[in-house]
């Protein structure tokens, strides 16, 4: 055999096996999801991890991990099995695209297409012009549903040049990180981690307000109005959901994950401080609570607290709702008791706990003392992308717990009277 046919041969063959054992170029990826309201940008980093690969969505200062990452020779699968999310996509060179799907209430599927391209670093615009306007500061912020109802928020923005960074509080949580510009007089944000898809366009007007556009995923459009205001504020959440006249205690009875009903009345959480969470695995602000409860339960369990997180997920059936509350379990290593309550419904969620007022918001947290009383009703949770106020979230959750745990342990009569 001829040696240049030999040589042409092996560095064919040698090309051909790196091509096969690295078909998705590595880094960063501009990736977009399509909502009614246009384009949704979002950064996607992509590494190797020995043969395989790891996948990460960027919002700002956020990272969110992707859970499983597969890849051929022409397709990639992403999937965050805790929020029922899933990326597949064909790929080709330095582009890909595919559809995102995921699980909303009722089991239904929401698809939204997905592209990507290997490379870009850029968010909205490739090339930035400057901006007209500096919206960096704290604003009093309506959002007008498409049926006029409105809803009151606050926004906190930081502008380096034409790039934008922020969210939105809200009485019943945040919005998350958001990333994006502005140029000229117009604004954009955006954010995919994993569960939200917000899109925000809007104007900054002559008079220095601003009005736009609100785009959640395929179905839900706001308006929204904002006027900065260093003094906005909202609801103090610690007041919005109560127990209502006539009941004196707190109480429930649901199965765990191997179908054994637990009941807070139940020995073991006797004379005990609890604290019981209304969550749901689909809910990224719920993730934000869980790491942190999972966190701080070492330290005050041996001291007499326990927690128990009610699931409310978006599945009837009972396997399907305990097939993603295993997932929620691990993502956290979760070593608290958490239990399918019922759908994620909040009319059908509240008519499983019609000692309270309603259920506002996922999560919600009700501190039970040593006497089996409801001290203190939180109302949502701020997510690290709120910055010092989740950090103020979990000084209140952490000296509330010490106080309860400070007092002193009902007697034995009075034990068994709860």
């Amino acid at each position: 055999m001829p040696r240049l046919f030999v040589f042409l041969l092996s560095a064919w063959l040698f090309i051909g096996c790196a091509a096969e054992d690295d078909p998705l170029p590595t880094g960063d990826w501009r990736a977009t999801l399509t909502v009614p309201g246009g384009e949704l940008p979002f950064g996607l980093a992509i590494d190797r991890d020995g043969d395989g690969y790891t996948a990460q969505f960027i919002n700002g200062q956020e990272r969110v991990p992707v859970r499983t990452v597969q890849v051929t020779a022409d397709s990639l699968t992403l999937r965050l099995p805790a929020f029922n999310a899933q990326i597949t996509a064909a790929h080709a060179g330095s582009t890909m695209q595919g559809t995102l799907g995921i699980v909303k209430s009722g089991g239904s599927t929401q698809r939204l297409p997905f592209r990507a391209t290997h490379g870009d670093d850029y968010r909205f615009v490739s090339q930035e012009t400057s901006p007209t306007a500096n919206v960096s500061g704290r604003w009093d912020v309506t959002f007008i549903g498409e049926d006029g109802s409105t809803s009151d928020a606050v926004g906190e923005f930081e502008q380096d040049g034409a790039h934008l960074t922020g969210t939105f509080l809200t009485p019943t949580g945040d919005h998350r990180f958001l990333e994006g510009t502005v140029r000229g007089d117009s604004l954009f944000l955006s954010c995919f981690d994993g569960a939200h898809a917000f899109l925000y366009k809007a104007a900054i007007q002559p008079d220095g307000t601003i009005e736009g556009d609100f785009w959640s995923g395929s179905h839900h459009h706001s308006d929204w109005t904002a006027e900065r205001d260093p003094e906005a504020s909202l609801p103090d959440p610690y007041q919005l959901t109560y127990l209502k006249d006539g009941y004196d205690a707190f109480d429930f009875t649901f199965p765990n994950l191997d179908s054994t009903l637990v009941s807070l009345s139940d020995p073991r959480f006797d004379g005990k401080v609890v604290l019981v969470t209304l969550a749901g695995s689909w809910c990224p602000n719920c993730h934000d609570e869980a790491r942190f409860l999972r966190d701080i339960y070492p330290r005050y369990h041996p001291q007499g607290l326990e927690v128990i997180t009610l699931m409310y997920e978006r599945y009837d059936a009972f396997d399907l709702a305990v097939e993603q509350v295993r997932a929620y379990r691990e993502k956290f290593d979760i070593p608290y008791p958490t239990l399918i309550a019922g759908t994620s419904d909040k009319d059908d969620a509240a008519a499983t706990l019609p000692m309270l007022n309603h259920l506002l918001a996922y999560p919600t947290a009700l501190f039970v003392d040593r006497r089996g009383k409801v001290r203190y009703i939180h109302t949502g949770f701020y997510g690290p992308g709120t910055g010092s106020h989740h950090e103020a979230l979990k000084q209140t959750f952490i000296d509330r717990i010490e106080g309860l745990l400070a007092e002193s342990a009902p007697s034995e009569s009075a034990t068994a009277a709860r």
